[in-house]
């Protein structure tokens, strides 16, 4: 029973690092697609 305890816990606390990992890369990407549209504005803006 411990051992299963123990493998749940494990599966859980795995499980919430790994969302919060998500929103970090989906924040990185964010702001990469915004400095490619601010880039995109400026050389429109030059034209």
């Amino acid at each position: 029973m411990t051992k299963l305890f123990s493998l749940m816990l494990l599966i859980a606390i795995t499980g919430l690092s790994g969302c919060s990992t998500i929103e970090g890369a989906g924040k990185d990407i964010q702001s990469g697609g915004e400095s490619v549209s601010d880039a995109a504005r400026s050389v429109r803006g030059d034209m």
